[in-house]
């Protein structure tokens, strides 16, 4: 069983719902326990990094420093909170900005699918695989803020990401390249 601090950040507590019950779902299915961190507040990244950088710093830095003292990765399944937490990680770790928790850094931060695209994890999901996606045919959307900006990401794959295309094969479904990635990856002639 893996075991890993669980993030679900205001909008899976609240609007998001669904996505909350899936996420706990398909960890359930794949054998990961998720820890809720005790205690989360909002992350600040709808509106605070807009109006106070400061306080957008600190609000993400209060929830990575209770994560950072259980000693797991931290499961990040919002895309606006995980872009947040890797910017300030990134502030404390290269730029060493100071914040008032006692976080160091040192917490690994993941992004949902990321997590679930991991090879040990594709493999369990090829072993309780019920009902293959045979013949449906899917375009993968992997948005900016799960990619870029690599400096702060950390995503080898930013130009043309192959970890979601491999999870749908996995499922049994078909990718196929969007027209925005054809032309990202057609050769300039």
């Amino acid at each position: 069983m893996k075991e890993i601090s669980y993030y679900p950040g205001c909008s899976l507590h609240g609007t998001a719902r669904e996505y909350d019950d899936s996420i706990r779902g398909v960890s359930k299915l794949l054998d990961i326990q998720l820890h809720e961190l005790k205690d989360w507040t909002c992350c600040g990244a709808s509106s605070a990094h807009c109006t106070d950088e400061e306080l957008a710093i600190e609000l993400a830095a209060r929830n990575l420093a209770i994560a950072e003292k259980s000693d797991r990765e931290l499961l990040v399944p919002c895309v606006a909170c995980y872009s947040r937490f890797k910017a300030v990680e990134k502030e404390v770790k290269e730029h060493s900005k100071k914040v008032h928790f006692p976080y160091k850094g040192n917490v690994p931060i993941r992004y949902a699918l990321d997590l679930f695209c991991d090879e040990p994890i594709l493999e369990e999901v090829k072993k309780k695989r019920v009902k293959p996606l045979s013949g449906l045919k899917v375009a993968c959307y992997y948005g900016c803020l799960t990619v870029r900006p690599p400096k702060v990401t950390g995503i080898k794959e930013y130009e043309n990401p192959q970890h979601m295309d491999r999870l749908m094969k996995c499922l049994g479904a078909d990718p196929v390249l969007g027209p925005i990635r054809q032309i990202a990856v057609e050769p300039v002639s």
